[in-house]
C-alpha cells in the first residue's frame, strides 16, 4: 500500500502547486526524464578586443583567505582537496558560494592572482563535468560570469579553464532553470550572454541569441514599472541591479557580438537600470543600507553606494532623492512598498503581495509589516535572514511572528513551509494613502486569515504626525486572539514602564516611547539577523489584544 498523507499535507501541497505555471511543471518533468550528455568539444575561439571598453565592475569583499581557506556567510573553513568542493561539513549555500568564484574580482584580487590561477586549474581537475554542487545551473551561471570578468580584468585564463568554460556553458544551455524561473533563470541568461560575447563563432552566436531571447521576456516580467524586482526582496533587487549593469557593460565591451535585433533590446537597458537604482535608493534606511524585507541580508549583494558608483562609471545616474521636505511619501505602487520620510523618522510600509504567485520561494509571512528608523538609527526591524535550508530556524525567520505585524490565533498570515514554499497566501486589499499638510495616513487590509474560523481580516492604519507614528490594528472577528509584535534593533535599550508603555533609549537625550491602548504589552528576548550566519540578541515587544489595538510610537518626547 502506498504512503498515506494527512489531509493537511495534501491541502498544503495543493495550495502550493496550484499557483505554478504549466511550463514550470513541464520543465520539472523534463529534468527528471532527460539526461543530456557532456559536450567536450574544443572551445570556440576567444573574441578579440573587449578589455579596452570593459568598465571596472563592483568589487566584492575578499573571501579567499588562503590557498584553501574561505570565508562565506560569516563562516570560515579550511578545505581539504579534492573533497572540499562538496564538503559534507559545510552547508549547501556555503558550498554554492565556494563555486561562484566571487573572489576573482574582490578587493585586492590582483594580490591573489597566483592563488586564483591555481584555484581555476584545481576546479577543472577536481570537478568532473556534471557532478557535484558546482555543476548545478545557478553556481555554474555565476562562475561563468566571474571567469569572463577575470579575463577582462587583464588576466589570462589557463587553456584548460577556457575549454572547461565552454563545456560549462554547453551544459548550462541544456539545464536552464525553467522549473524555477525568476532570478535563477535570469542568472542563466546572463551567463549565456557573457559567453556569447567572450567567444566567437556560430556556437557563441547561439549562446548570445538564447540569452537575449530569455532576457527579452524576463526583464519586463521581473522588473516592474516602478523599478522594483518582482520577488520583492531588496537584496535580490540589488543583485538584479548588478546583473543588469553587468549586461550593459559586456554588451558595450563587445558590441559586434550582438545580433542586429539585439542592439535595440540592449539600448533600453540603461533606462531600466536607472529605474532600478531609484527604487533601491527609496528602499534604503538613512544608514545607507537596504531595508530587510522577505529574504534579505546585508553583505550578500553589493551595497547601494557601490552599485551607484558602478552605474555612474557606465554613465547611468538616478534622479536625486533630495527634496528638503520634512514630510514626504514615496509610493512604489507595482511592488507595493511605501516609504514615509517624517522629520527625524523614516518608515517603510509593506502593503505588497508576498511575491509572484508562481515563485514565492523568498517570501516571508510578513504582510503589513513595517520598519522604522529614527535619528538615522534603525529602530523597528524585521528579523532578517541568517540561513536557508529546511531547519526550524528557517521556518521561524519566515513566520509572521518574526515580523512587525499581527499574528491571529497563532497562525501565519501566509502558510510558509519547507525552506522555500508557500501554500495559502495573504493578498493585500483596500490600500489608501492620504497626505494632508503635516499628516500622512496609510491604510491597508489583507485576507491571509480568512481561512480561519470567523474569517478574520486584518486591517492596519498608520498615521504619521510631527514626532510620532500612530498605528491602529483591527481584526474583523473580535473573538480571534491577536498579537502584534515590534522587533527592536539591538542598539536600543528597552525599559517596560508598565503593561501599556515602554521607553526605548538610544543615547542620552534620545528616547522613544511606545504606548498602547486596547491590549497588554510584554517584553520577549529575540534575535535579529542582519547577515547570513549572524544572530544578534534583541528585544521584541509583544502586544496581545482582541479586536482592536492602538499603538503610538513617539520620538518627540
Amino acid at each position: 500500500m502506498g504512503r498515506r498523507f494527512p489531509a493537511m499535507d495534501i491541502q498544503t501541497y495543493f495550495h502550493t502547486l496550484r499557483h505554478l505555471k504549466a511550463g514550470q511543471i513541464y520543465a520539472r518533468l523534463i529534468r527528471k526524464l532527460r539526461r543530456p550528455q557532456i559536450d567536450s568539444r574544443p572551445a570556440p575561439d576567444i573574441r578579440t578586443g573587449g578589455r579596452q571598453d570593459w568598465v571596472q565592475p563592483v568589487k566584492r569583499p575578499q573571501s579567499m583567505l588562503g590557498p584553501a581557506t574561505f570565508c562565506f556567510l560569516n563562516q570560515t573553513h579550511t578545505l581539504h582537496w579534492p573533497q572540499g568542493w562538496n564538503d559534507a561539513v559545510a552547508d549547501k549555500l556555503w558550498l554554492y558560494n565556494l563555486h561562484y568564484f566571487d573572489d576573482l574580482h574582490a578587493q585586492g584580487a590582483e594580490e591573489r592572482t597566483a592563488w586564483h590561477h591555481r584555484l581555476l586549474l584545481r576546479w577543472v581537475d577536481e570537478n568532473p563535468p556534471g557532478k557535484g554542487n558546482g555543476w548545478e545551473p545557478y553556481p555554474t551561471s555565476l562562475r561563468v560570469v566571474n571567469w569572463v570578468k577575470w579575463a577582462l580584468a587583464g588576466n589570462t585564463l589557463p587553456e584548460a579553464a577556457v575549454h572547461s568554460l565552454a563545456v560549462q556553458v554547453r551544459w548550462l544551455g541544456k539545464h536552464l532553470e525553467y522549473h524555477l524561473l525568476g532570478n535563477h533563470l535570469f542568472a542563466n541568461a546572463k551567463a549565456l550572454v557573457f559567453a556569447g560575447a567572450f567567444f566567437e563563432g556560430q556556437e557563441a552566436r547561439q549562446w548570445m541569441d538564447k540569452g537575449l531571447a530569455i532576457l527579452a521576456r524576463e526583464i519586463p516580467e521581473q522588473i516592474l514599472p516602478d523599478g522594483g524586482h518582482f520577488e520583492r526582496s531588496p537584496m535580490y533587487h540589488a543583485i538584479a541591479v548588478e546583473d543588469m549593469a553587468d549586461l550593459v557593460n559586456i554588451c558595450r565591451a563587445y558590441p559586434h557580438s550582438l545580433p542586429q535585433q539585439g542592439h535595440e533590446l540592449v539600448r533600453s537597458w540603461p533606462d531600466t537600470v536607472q529605474r532600478m537604482l531609484e527604487w533601491l535608493q527609496a528602499m534604503c534606511h538613512p544608514d545607507g543600507n537596504i531595508v530587510l524585507l522577505n529574504d534579505a541580508a546585508l553583505n550578500i549583494a553589493p551595497g547601494p553606494k557601490q552599485l551607484a558608483q558602478y552605474c555612474q562609471r557606465l554613465g547611468i545616474r538616478p534622479a536625486s532623492r533630495e527634496s528638503g521636505e520634512r514630510l514626504r511619501v514615496t509610493q512604489l505602487p507595482d511592488t507595493g512598498y511605501i516609504r514615509v520620510d517624517a522629520g527625524e523618522a523614516v518608515a517603510f510600509l509593506d502593503t505588497a503581495p508576498i511575491g509572484p504567485d508562481y515563485l514565492p520561494g523568498h517570501a516571508h509571512a510578513d504582510t503589513l509589516t513595517f520598519a522604522l528608523s529614527v535619528w538615522g538609527q534603525r529602530l523597528i526591524v524585521d528579523s532578517g535572514a541568517s540561513c536557508y535550508g529546511l531547519g526550524p530556524e528557517r521556518l521561524r525567520q519566515r513566520s509572521t511572528a518574526a515580523h512587525n505585524t499581527v499574528v491571529v490565533d497563532g497562525k501565519d498570515s501566509s502558510e510558509v513551509w519547507s525552506g522555500f514554499r508557500v501554500a495559502r497566501r495573504a493578498y493585500p486589499k483596500g490600500l489608501t494613502v492620504r497626505q494632508d499638510h503635516e499628516v500622512v495616513t496609510v491604510q491597508c487590509s489583507h485576507d491571509g486569515y480568512t481561512r480561519l474560523p470567523g474569517s478574520p481580516v486584518h486591517t492596519r492604519r498608520w498615521e504619521f504626525t510631527p514626532g510620532k507614528l500612530g498605528m491602529q490594528d483591527s481584526i474583523s472577528d473580535a473573538q480571534s486572539g491577536a498579537q502584534a509584535r515590534l522587533h527592536l534593533h539591538p542598539a536600543w535599550h528597552c525599559r517596560r514602564v508598565d503593561g501599556h508603555t515602554a521607553d526605548l533609549h538610544l543615547a542620552p537625550g534620545k528616547r522613544v516611547r511606545v504606548a498602547i491602548r486596547g491590549g497588554q504589552m510584554t517584553m520577549e528576548e529575540s534575535t535579529w539577523h542582519p547577515e547570513f550566519g549572524a544572530s544578534l540578541p534583541n528585544i521584541c515587544l509583544v502586544l496581545d489584544f482582541y479586536g482592536q489595538l492602538y499603538t503610538e510610537i513617539g520620538w518627540d518626547v
